[in-house]
């Protein structure tokens, strides 16, 4: 697995997004620590720069990443 390499500084990795222990462990087993390439916050740095990421957009909102990577 490849480790993401905006871990240190990611808001969702380091626990500071309100989520379930489970839910959130999930979550970074899949995109922190597999494919970030479907991540919906790394789809945003990428494209727009950190911080152009909403602090509440989720690794799963691929549609609101669509929509603020189109400028809507």
């Amino acid at each position: 697995m490849a480790e993401c390499e905006l871990l240190k500084g990611c808001i969702f990795f380091n626990d500071k997004m309100k989520v379930s222990d489970a839910l959130g462990e999930m979550y970074k087993r899949r995109f922190c620590l597999g494919s970030n390439s479907e991540c919906a916050r790394y789809m945003v740095f990428k494209k727009l720069g950190r911080e152009n990421v909403p602090p509440d957009l989720f690794p799963n909102m691929y549609d609101r990443a669509k929509r603020i990577l189109a400028g809507k």
